[in-house]
């Protein structure tokens, strides 16, 4: 509740709004800012600058300050994540960023829950995407000065037992590249994919164990993927553009190794023939032409979850339907841009 008290008899209050001090020729700006807690030290202060009274904020039995409720968020938002990091709290809001590089993932159906309750915010990032570190995930905000205890509590019943936010730290990982296609195997064009592949997992500090060119042939391409797997591959990539056909060549060949199957086609344009698969836990992608000669396809939004240890489940790539159609944009932000989930 506000009401307008002497300043005499302000400790302990809150600040309804800014206080404004101007020293001439010297400064004008804000001596005291709104949600400030007034203390015995600030008295001799207030009344200097003409203020004999204050709008206040009446602190009653069940309230919390603004500033102690956005600790609330915080927590809510990143538990005690060591790789989160909290800014200062000011006004209300708090904001977490990342403490180093690595996948951010976003519980959205909690999160929501959370926004629902009203008198309180958390604004995230889109989850599933790489993050730098130092980079902003989400910010917290008390929309008023004072809150009510039972509705943060209501908040944390709503979160659960878990973060809002994880942060999944990247592994570099060893990757092979498996190449199929007869043209290339026999020198009847040049292989232009592997480079790009190259390129790409170099971005997430990967090195390539080996690379190798089997033709169209199911099962040198499997005794290939077997190979590498033996060798100690923890991704193998296998490129050459994708049959419609799920029992012809590549798709066959991954099949043929025993590997536990995903997905074949995922709702994302360039990239509707990936295939996603796990051979004892090691990532086997059965990788779609569009990969060679686009800027950003299905690749570079799987690639983050392999190399940050997130199975990619058939759900996973099911809601990557949302955004997943990439236009190309001449100022491509990637990986900020998530397929357009930013605009």
């Amino acid at each position: 509740m506000m009401k307008l008290i002497p300043t005499e008899q302000a400790v302990g209050h809150v600040l309804c709004h800014d206080m404004t001090r101007i020293v001439k020729g010297v400064s004008k700006g804000p001596a005291f800012r709104k949600g400030h807690i007034v203390t015995p030290e600030d008295i001799p202060l207030l009344l200097a600058m003409g203020k004999e009274n204050l709008y206040v904020w009446e602190m009653e039995p069940g309230m919390v300050h603004e500033n102690d409720a956005a600790q609330v968020l915080y927590r809510i938002c990143a538990g005690d994540a060591p790789n989160l990091r909290p800014s200062e709290v000011k006004e209300g809001k708090i904001e977490v960023s990342a403490g180093e590089d690595g996948l951010l993932l976003v519980d959205q159906e909690r999160l929501r829950a959370v926004n629902a309750l009203g008198e309180l915010m958390i604004a995230a990032r889109h989850g599933h995407q790489p993050v730098k570190k130092g980079d902003k995930l989400a910010g917290t905000r008390i929309i008023p000065l004072v809150i009510r205890e039972e509705k943060l509590r209501s908040a944390q019943a709503a979160a659960g037992d878990r973060p809002l936010l994880e942060l999944k730290p990247f592994r570099p990982r060893k990757a092979a590249i498996v190449t199929t296609g007869s043209e290339v195997q026999k020198g009847l064009i040049q292989d232009t994919f592997t480079p790009v592949l190259e390129e790409k997992v170099a971005e997430y500090g990967c090195t390539v164990l080996g690379h190798v060119c089997p033709g169209d042939d199911a099962g040198a391409i499997t005794a290939a993927i077997l190979d590498y797997k033996a060798r100690g591959a923890e991704l193998i990539l296998c490129s050459g553009g994708m049959s419609v056909d799920p029992d012809d060549r590549t798709p066959l060949a991954i099949k043929n190794t025993g590997a536990e199957i995903v997905s074949y086609g995922a709702p994302v344009l360039p990239g509707a023939m990936l295939m996603v698969a796990y051979l004892d836990g090691v990532p086997v992608a059965g990788l779609p032409g569009c990969v060679m000669y686009s800027k950003r396809t299905v690749f570079d939004l799987v690639l983050p979850l392999f190399l940050a240890g997130v199975p990619v489940t058939a759900a996973d790539l099911a809601a990557m339907g949302h955004g997943g159609l990439c236009l190309d944009c001449p100022a491509c932000t990637y990986p900020h841009c998530g397929f357009g989930k930013g605009w």
